[in-house]
């Protein structure tokens, strides 16, 4: 892909995961966080084989963890042939070379874990061209790391004077792609516009929410298409758009990149055009997996992101998939302990706060075995017939 790609052949290649159990985080919370960081490396290539966690106010600014937990990692990995330990934060330049000093392995952090899986996906020159600017953009504070066996300076003919580190010249390399490659972006966005420009009259909608929830599932089913989805992180990369039609009403669906919890703000900002999708659309529509236990912190993450896009306040509809594999665990009647989402039914949860989301309309549906999708359909029909008709009030069409 480019510089920055570095786990594109690794196959099952084993690895440890780290994290921090800082002030604000549970235990419970710091767990389902390594879960997800464990799917990220199983979709990069890499299986996990241990965890590693340690309870501290903040990070070590040095070495992200304690010199003990340091040292007990670095016993595990040399006594189980371990060569990659991913940890669950950004770590700093300095911190990912002090790191890689003491375990003398393969440090990548979350953010590198995540550009290397959207390096992966990435089909259209659109994607490739957009994943590289951030893998290069992340690469360029980190060269000290990656070249001190060449920061020596040449001496020799034509090389008097001060002369220039091998890494100057790798740094002024990696500018000139960055360079490069933000007017390729350019002139991308600007044939992205003419061709949103050219979709005329119809209404846009696009399909947003975390990652692995189902948008490309439903896509599919709504616009009879076959758009690419996998129960793997980020199976969708480019923005594709559909012409669906419901009953006799024809709008346009996009289907977009999933959001994630700490998602490299590098990445926000090289996929710009794919949030410009979002951006301007009508109607947002917003999937949540009701299976998944923390769908509500997902929710969450995926409206903080669109609030930075500027983009919170569309029209949404909430869809609540995988309603087939929703477990209800019903509460004992002596157990004092607060309720879960997991301890109401789906009655009780159409009746929850859920159902009454900032005044979006929810439904809540299976994708997979096809059920309810009539009333989503009736919904949908009735935001957009409603959008259709305040933009083209005189408008000669028949409902």
């Amino acid at each position: 892909m480019g510089e920055g790609h570095i786990m594109v052949d690794a196959v099952n290649e084993p690895c440890v995961l780290v994290s921090v159990i800082s002030q604000g985080t549970t235990e419970a919370q710091a767990e389902e966080y390594l879960d997800e960081l464990e799917f990220l490396a199983l979709t990069a290539g890499s299986i996990a084989q241990k965890r590693f966690t340690q309870k501290v106010e903040k990070p070590n600014p040095k070495t992200y963890i304690g010199k003990g937990k340091l040292e007990e990692i670095r016993a595990y990995i040399s006594s189980n042939s371990i060569d990659v330990v991913i940890f669950d934060d950004e770590l700093s330049p300095s911190q990912a070379r002090n790191i890689e000093f003491v375990l003398e392995v393969k440090i990548l952090d979350r953010n590198h874990l995540i550009l290397d899986i959207f390096a992966s996906r990435a089909r259209t020159a659109n994607a490739k061209t957009q994943v590289e600017l951030a893998q290069l953009q992340y690469l360029l504070p980190r060269l000290t790391n990656l070249w001190t066996h060449l920061d020596r300076q040449k001496g020799g003919i034509g090389m008097r004077g001060p002369g220039e580190t091998e890494i100057e010249t790798d740094r002024r390399i990696i500018q000139d792609k960055i360079a490069l490659l933000k007017e390729r972006l350019k002139k991308i966005d600007k044939q992205k516009t003419v061709q949103r420009g050219n979709r005329g009259q119809l209404v846009r909608t696009s399909l947003v929410g975390y990652t692995n929830v189902g948008k490309s599932t439903i896509m599919n089913m709504l616009s009879k298409s076959d758009v690419f989805a996998e129960n793997k992180l980020f199976a969708t990369l480019d923005t594709t758009v559909r012409k669906v039609v419901i009953g006799n009403l024809p709008f346009l669906m996009a289907d977009t990149v999933g959001f994630i919890r700490k998602l490299p703000h590098l990445l926000i900002d090289s996929f710009k055009s794919t949030l410009d999708e979002v951006r301007e659309s009508d109607l947002l529509i917003h999937v949540l997996d009701i299976s998944h236990p923390s769908f509500e912190d997902h929710f969450n993450v995926v409206k903080d992101t669109l609030a930075e896009i500027d983009d919170s306040s569309k029209p949404t509809i909430v869809i609540f998939n995988k309603i087939d594999a929703y477990v209800h665990e019903k509460k004992d009647d002596d157990d004092l302990t607060p309720m879960e989402p997991k301890n109401y039914s789906l009655e009780d949860l159409k009746k929850t706060w859920m159902a009454k989301l900032e005044n979006s309309k929810c439904v809540f549906i299976s994708a997979k075995n096809k059920e309810n999708i009539e009333e989503l359909k009736e919904v949908i029909y009735s935001d957009v017939k409603t959008i259709f008709q305040e933009r083209y009030p005189y408008h000669n069409f028949l409902y």
